[in-house]
């Protein structure tokens, strides 16, 4: 049954009907944070420290929203974000979300935790970028980055906040668990959820068999449903920005960092030859308690200003977006809605989010008294009372 997406006006709209397809154990997976979710919460109260100054009479009849990217011209300032086992919760997801940010031309990134090998991806969507989690050794790092570049991806993006896995208590309280384990619970979520046992879960096996954890290393991972085996965790609390510049001399294309928060960061990247960086806090799933990242933004754009400077964590609304832009943003990107539009309605649930927002950002540039994106610049934020 296709859902009535006319019943859908905002992005936050996706969440219930995707909380309802869904059995709690994926539900849990995108839609909790780490600990007691502060940093979760924050995320979103972030965007009410930022008021805007618009300015008025400007002639905004030619508005457009298109940027550029590491020489690649885009339709929107918004891309879809790397959110892992895509796969779970809609039909061959991370296609279905590269194959729809390919068609509206927008920037979207291909987990390491995916579940579909990265050279379907690739081939089918040529333009999206993969995120990797740098293994723990030197020769790991260097037939990940092989393949990658192999399968033809022109766009490296390194998460780099996660050293040690973050506290699961949320996902074990939901039956949630990397790989899932069998057990009663988890065999009566999937029959009580009908769309998605056939619709996704029994035709993905029909079709291509048990999932795995395709893209976590060089080599094929772990199977996503398995009683003992662990994703691969061990031996990362060690690296370093040693191991980031032995990424850069390996990678020949553009280069990004993902989970920079402070701009002494965001300048050692920056020495180091990265290309661009996404200001983040992993969505609140990283450490609770950390800032938010529209909050250091600001600070790094102008500490950094070699670097193509990207954010994610929390956004929902065009507004949001062009608070981040006004900061010195050249990007942002979502994970969550994304996801949500597709365990709904699959790719049409994802085009309509993406047109959402564009709708939003179009009009507000009206509202804002500005033509081009590039025209943004602090003026038109101020600190709220």
């Amino acid at each position: 049954m296709t859902y009535n997406l006319r019943r859908v006006y905002a992005l936050d709209d996706f969440e219930a009907p995707a909380r309802k397809r869904l059995p709690r154990q994926l539900f849990s997976y995108i839609a909790n944070g780490a600990d007691d979710e502060q940093s979760l919460r924050n995320n979103r109260k972030a965007f009410n420290d930022f008021s805007f100054v618009p300015r008025m009479l400007e002639g905004v009849a030619n508005r457009t929203q298109s940027i550029e990217l590491f020489g690649q011209p885009y339709r929107s300032p918004v891309g879809i974000s790397p959110v892992g086992l895509a796969a779970m919760w809609c039909y061959r997801g991370d296609l279905v979300l590269a194959k729809v940010a390919e068609e509206c031309q927008v920037p979207a990134i291909m987990s390491g935790a995916s579940l579909i090998p990265m050279e379907d991806v690739a081939k089918a969507a040529p333009g999206t970028w993969f995120q990797a989690y740098m293994p723990g050794d030197a020769s790991r790092i260097e037939a990940l980055i092989h393949r990658v570049a192999k399968a033809g991806f022109r766009t490296l993006v390194i998460t780099v906040d996660l050293p040690v896995q973050v506290n699961p208590e949320r996902y074990a309280r939901n039956g949630f668990s990397t790989p899932l384990r069998p057990s009663t619970r988890l065999a009566w979520d999937g029959l009580s959820h009908p769309r998605w046992l056939i619709g996704t879960f029994l035709r993905t096996l029909a079709n291509h068999g048990m999932p795995h954890f395709e893209n976590w290393r060089a080599e094929r991972g772990a199977p996503i449903l398995a009683a003992t085996v662990e994703r691969d965790f061990q031996a990362r609390d060690h690296l370093s920005w040693a191991h980031l510049k032995m990424v850069r001399d390996l990678w020949k294309g553009p280069l990004v960092v993902k989970g920079i928060l402070r701009c002494q960061d965001a300048l050692i990247a920056q020495d180091l030859g990265v290309d661009g960086i996404i200001v983040s806090n992993h969505g609140g799933r990283q450490m609770d308690g950390s800032i938010s990242p529209l909050r250091t933004l600001g600070e790094i754009t102008k500490a950094a200003p070699a670097l193509t400077v990207m954010v994610d964590s929390g956004f929902r609304r065009g507004t949001d977006v062009l608070k981040a832009l006004s900061l010195g943003a050249r990007c942002v990107f979502i994970g969550r809605s994304f996801n949500y539009a597709a365990a709904t309605a699959g790719a049409p649930g994802v085009r309509h989010a993406l047109g959402i927002m564009q709708t939003e950002i179009q009009r507000n540039m009206a509202l804002l008294g500005i033509n081009k994106l590039e025209e943004l610049d602090d003026s038109f934020v101020r600190p709220t009372a």
